[in-house]
């Protein structure tokens, strides 16, 4: 893992951002430095030793009358202490539960705030797939789930942010259905989209940037692909690029918290292996980044995962970025973690793929499908109130 820190400079327009100390450490940046307002909306927040640091953090900008709203997802955050949240409320922050596990309303586990954003002052943003627990910091004898992010630096963007997660913490039925505007930096010959995906409000943004920019490119692709069991449409893309000779690389999961969703994915080695793709498994740390980079120009990070779940159920936020240099500096960073992985050929494949393997990873597959049929799906037909 590389777990690269960059000084932070407030002229930078865009900066990646790696998992471990080189996150929180700008989001406590972020936090303690606040003088209006912060917007905090995360799949995950635990309770642990990093979750403690930032709710410090925290109650230090409340003391000084920040505004202050935090969105945490019933299923994710299910462990979150309800006491905590009462005791955060009674010092002026704004914080709940999206979507709670168990209500008088329903039981829907798919619909879920998927999304990682901070904002800060309605001028910096962070977005990204890293939640605020103590595995995407790491400790002394593990390494950082391997993620990333983004930091934004504008207040266009930034203020847009602000309202988007305003709106969606005060459930405000018309939310997602505006897009963010574009931005564009004429100095650095950047610009960055916004990009969700909330099916349930006709969101596809994520899932439509991916597909386009599969079937249009021309040289290369790389993806990082945790929870890697994409749909029909975006297999087809992939396919399509293969066969106009782009060269694809994915980057997956060595090893996994979800062990079937990994195994679920082993089933489709032998269909892209086919396909001329290249398959290389990260195995220091889970694999949690969610990123694709095509013709080395055109970046995507955040939430969103290459399978139905996020195309189809949970709320998402991905940055798409349009930029030479960004696109290679992330490139370089991706080459380095490929080679640390271990390559998967077809060879390779063969001697590790028993009876029994290939058994486990059929089975695995299709019950998974099952699950985000069942979890995906039913549930919009039978509630009607969506959070």
């Amino acid at each position: 893992m590389l777990n690269q820190i960059e000084t932070y400079s407030p002229t930078e327009f865009i900066t990646l951002v790696y998992s471990g100390e080189d996150f929180f450490n700008r989001l406590e940046q972020l936090i303690l430095e606040s003088k209006i307002e912060i917007h905090i909306q995360t799949y995950i927040f635990e309770n642990d030793v990093i979750g403690k640091k930032i709710i410090e953090a925290l109650k230090e900008a409340a003391s000084r009358n920040v505004k202050i709203y935090i969105l945490i997802d019933g299923f994710g955050s299910f462990s979150f202490p309800e006491e905590l949240i009462i005791e955060l409320k009674e010092i002026g922050i704004n914080i709940r539960f999206f979507s709670p596990l168990f209500s008088t309303n329903s039981f829907y586990l798919g619909r879920r705030l998927h999304h990682k954003i901070v904002v800060a002052d309605s001028k910096i943003a962070l977005i990204g797939g890293i939640n605020i627990a103590d595995k995407y910091f790491g400790k002394a004898t593990s390494t950082p789930w391997l993620d990333y992010a983004v930091q934004l630096n504008d207040e266009k963007i930034a203020l847009s942010l602000s309202k988007n997660c305003m709106d969606i913490y005060y459930r405000k039925k018309q939310i997602n259905r505006k897009k963010i505007a574009s931005v564009y930096q004429d100095f650095e010959e950047i610009s960055v989209d916004i990009l969700q995906n909330d099916w349930l409000k006709r969101k596809t943004e994520i899932s439509n940037a991916y597909i386009n920019h599969f079937r249009n490119a021309k040289k290369d692709i790389v993806i990082v692909g945790s929870y890697f069991l994409p749909g029909k449409k975006l297999i087809k893309a992939l396919k399509e690029a293969s066969h106009n000779n782009v060269k694809i690389r994915l980057i997956l999961s060595g090893i996994s918290d979800v062990p079937i969703a990994r195994r679920a994915s082993c089933y489709l080695y032998s269909k892209l292996l086919n396909n001329n793709i290249e398959l290389y498994e990260w195995k220091k740390s889970n694999l949690h980044g969610k990123a694709a980079v095509v013709d080395n120009k055109w970046t995507t990070i955040g939430s969103f995962n290459l399978n139905n779940l996020s195309s189809y159920a949970s709320i998402e936020m991905n940055v798409g970025i349009n930029s030479t240099e960004f696109s290679n500096k992330f490139i370089l960073e991706l080459e380095k973690i490929m080679e640390q992985s271990e390559r998967i050929t077809p060879e390779s494949l063969k001697l590790k793929s028993g009876i029994s393997s290939k058994f486990i990873n059929w089975t695995s597959y299709w019950i998974t499908r099952l699950i985000e049929i069942i979890i995906t799906y039913l549930p919009q037909k039978r509630f009607k109130k969506l959070y």
